[in-house]
């Protein structure tokens, strides 16, 4: 029998592997953590699964996602990566990326880890809706404005509530699959 899932992913083999292997499921490592806040950054304003197509080249592009790295590149490295045509070449979300590469490590300083900081929100237990439809999952909740309201004063850029949203959701801190999809939790 065929694994039913949720609307959303069964128009692309691309989307289906992440709805399956990754979409809902809790991270825990910051390595993780940084990647997909750099992808959702970037994601602002366009569809999902052209980031997914370019995800490799991002990989490559920054460095595997080494926010260490990342918070030490020049303005030779911005030239280079708005050259890259594997990558979004958007100036704004490039220079973003550092910034919040740095960001990213003053959290890590005071909390031990972005994982720790981050999962306080819930917690440290992923949030399970029980939406039907996808017309029911919202776009962002207060929970992503406080999350955004709190990482744009600690010096974050290009997460906004709805961008946080969709990175609660990548990361497993929330659970919307639908009820019907088979990476539904019965319960929490």
């Amino acid at each position: 029998m065929a694994k039913v899932r949720c609307d959303w992913c069964n128009n692309s083999e691309i989307y289906v592997k992440y709805h399956d292997e990754e979409w809902g499921e809790p991270v825990y490592e910051d390595q993780e953590f940084f990647e997909m806040l750099v992808l959702e950054s970037f994601q602002a304003g366009l569809n999902w699964l052209t980031i997914l197509k370019k995800r490799e080249h991002f990989r490559e592009a920054f460095d595997d996602f080494d926010y260490k790295l990342i918070a030490q590149y020049s303005d030779a490295k911005v030239k280079e990566l708005l050259s890259n045509e594997g990558i979004i070449r958007h100036r704004g979300k490039i220079e973003a990326t550092i910034n919040n590469a740095k960001a990213f490590m003053s959290i890590q300083k005071e909390f031990n880890s972005f994982s720790n900081y981050i999962w306080s929100y819930v917690d440290h237990q992923p949030i399970l809706n029980h939406f039907l439809t996808l017309n029911e999952v919202p776009a962002q909740t207060d929970l992503s404005q406080k999350i955004s309201k709190d990482l744009r004063k600690r010096g974050f850029k290009f997460l906004g509530p709805t961008t946080v949203y969709a990175f609660m959701q990548a990361t497993g801190m929330v659970n919307d699959h639908l009820t019907y999809c088979f990476k539904h939790k019965k319960s929490a």
